[in-house]
């Protein structure tokens, strides 16, 4: 069955959605689920002694063999070293995309028939020169690099946002980007004014706030059996899994496995948000200092939507609800918008003027169902739009798989990794 391909390769996860070809139209895009225990797959990558590369967190920690954060490399003359060699950040996101294909392309039984790939808005030529060069030095030559913020509009566009002009609010595990998207004429989505971001900042900073707590919680009431920081190795994780817990529940419990016993820290969302609220509120800030910067008003705009993970907390949506007078839009997992996006994107890449999805049904949406009855628009994608890409390679065909040279001696092979952490 012919389909297309979205990928969202983030600072901290990957997520991949496809869209098939049913009858006469597009079907709505489903989430490919990349790890075993999730939709995302870490964007990690790990080098094995025998020149195996492993997507994913390894089970043993191993710095030197390990690269990850990649993305916010790009464009940094200074390669990172995996097992002792350089290697170029954009060539691991090339051999990341790569193995999402392989994976994708091993269940759909073929390759797609396009493919979107999502990155940050305020990446430039070069930046999108160099991943570009390395995907299609890997065979990929099909690919597509649209903004993130744009791929985040085609979704909730999709789901019934009817709105021209928006403002794209990204929060992820350590990134967090703000920009502003509007549609053009033609009925794309393109990014406007000048996109702005804070790095490092995002929820492995919100885990680490609420471990901090934890840990002075500890040292208050357990001071003389408080445990060693190498025997709360899996603090974060719990903390992890608290914070999202928050996100639905007013209250959950830090569980943590300590040599004298488990012990149960009881947090609640107010105590939570109290410690996050100076940094949701710079995101907020800086989105509000954007929109400005244009030339617009909070209130010019049609609404605001949301994507990234972290954005799931109750008080960005509280905060930015106070300082912007328009609908806040934000799907069921947020995690999930930039990929599903980029699969809407891959739709009209090969069908720009017919065969769209079908909208979401008004009862499915998170938010402005009753002002959107009737009115969604889902952004129509031109040829032209699929040459996003400054300085394109001729077309190859997509089907070679070059090893990452890396070492030189070694033949690497992405694998995933059975039964690991994370």
């Amino acid at each position: 069955m012919p389909y297309v391909l979205g990928m969202d390769i983030g600072s901290t996860n990957t997520g991949a959605a496809v869209a098939r070809w049913r009858g006469e139209t597009w079907a709505r895009p489903e989430m490919i689920a990349l790890d075993v225990r999730s939709t995302v797959v870490p964007s990690v990558l790990h080098l094995s002694p025998d020149g195996s590369l492993t997507v994913g967190e390894p089970v043993a920690a191993d710095p030197e063999r390990t690269a990850r954060d990649f993305v916010r490399r790009i464009g940094d003359d200074v390669p990172l070293l995996l097992g002792g060699e350089p290697c170029p950040p954009q060539t691991l996101i090339a051999e990341l995309a790569m193995w999402v294909v392989e994976q994708v392309s091993a269940r759909e039984g073929g390759l797609a028939e396009a493919v979107v790939l999502s990155h940050p808005a305020a990446w430039g030529p070069h930046r999108r020169e160099l991943l570009q060069r390395a995907l299609w030095e890997l065979g990929l030559g099909n690919v597509t690099l649209l903004p993130r913020t744009v791929t985040v509009a085609e979704n909730h566009a999709a789901r019934g946002f009817p709105g021209t002009t928006a403002a794209v609010y990204a929060l992820g595990g350590n990134t967090f980007e703000g920009a502003l998207v509007r549609r053009s004429p033609s009925g794309t989505y393109e990014t406007f004014g000048l996109p702005q971001g804070l790095e490092p900042l995002g929820g492995a900073d919100f885990d680490e706030a609420l471990a901090e707590h934890v840990r002075a919680v500890l040292r208050r009431d357990f001071a003389d059996t408080a445990p060693r920081e190498t025997t709360l190795r899996g603090l974060l994780p719990e903390c992890e899994r608290v914070k999202r817990e928050l996100a639905v529940s007013t209250e959950a419990d830090v569980i943590l496995a300590l040599p004298a016993g488990p012990v149960r820290i009881p947090v609640t969302r107010a105590q939570f948000e109290d410690m996050v609220r100076p940094a949701v509120r710079a995101t907020v800030d800086l989105l509000v200092r954007t929109v400005h910067s244009a030339g617009l008003t909070p209130a010019e705009l049609d609404g605001v939507l949301l994507a990234g993970g972290s954005a799931r907390i109750p008080l960005v949506t509280e905060l930015l609800a106070a300082a912007f007078p328009v609908p806040v839009e934000m799907e069921p997992d947020p995690q999930l918008t930039a990929a599903t996006g980029a699969a809407l994107a891959a739709c009209q890449v090969v069908s720009p003027r017919s065969r769209r999805p079908a909208p979401v049904p008004a009862s499915a949406r998170v938010s402005g169902a009753e002002r959107a009855e009737g009115s969604a628009i889902p952004a129509r994608r031109h040829p032209e739009h699929a040459a996003t890409v400054h300085g394109e390679p001729p077309p190859r065909p997509p089907v070679r798989i070059t090893p990452l040279n890396l070492p030189k001696p070694s033949r690497l092979a992405l694998i995933p990794r059975r039964g690991r952490e994370g």
